[in-house]
């Protein structure tokens, strides 16, 4: 079996902090690999005005990801109907890979409201789940954070602010023409 955590977002856009993570929960607790999963809607932020197109922001985890090992960008909820709602997801991965073992990576912050989820019991009984520390949040394994997001990306973008070093050299001129 093939193991494989699900590490889902808009990735808007995805960051150093995204990358950090999941290679180090790759490493951490052995999965073969982690698949940032790019969601088309969150149920939970359906309001947001700064979401980038779908496609743009797939391409550009793409793009990032290139020559990361064992962490892969995601389209995969792009064919499943909207919103996002990661029990569906979940389903519809374990019937397309019969051979592999899919895992939840959640924030702290996910975890503390991971009742309001859909099916929440469901996930619980039928996938393990990783919780990375966020915030005040804490989490069930212990990895190196870096104090990146895509909000303050997105702010220093439209500030005419730096952001390298924030988002992989690869994406910075996207990134920049992309939210300004």
């Amino acid at each position: 079996m093939k193991r494989v955590a699900i590490f889902g977002g808009s990735f808007n856009p995805i960051h150093t902090g995204h990358i950090a993570l999941a290679q180090a929960v790759q490493k951490q607790c052995r999965l073969d690999e982690v698949w940032l999963m790019v969601s088309p809607q969150n149920p939970l932020k359906r309001n947001d005005a700064d979401l980038l197109d779908d496609s743009l922001r797939f391409e550009m985890a793409q793009k990032a990801l290139e020559g990361v090992e064992g962490v892969k960008a995601c389209d995969y909820e792009f064919h499943l109907p909207k919103p996002s709602y990661t029990w569906n997801t979940l389903q519809h991965l374990t019937k397309d890979y019969p051979d592999y073992t899919f895992t939840l990576l959640i924030g702290g912050d996910n975890w503390a409201h991971f009742q309001r989820w859909r099916h929440w019991k469901d996930i619980l009984w039928h996938h393990d789940v990783i919780v990375y520390p966020r915030d005040e949040y804490q989490g069930t394994i212990s990895v190196p954070l870096l104090n990146v997001s895509s909000t303050e990306i997105r702010k220093r973008v439209r500030a005419g602010q730096s952001i390298s070093g924030l988002v992989p050299a690869c994406i910075v001129s996207d990134v920049e023409n992309y939210y300004k």
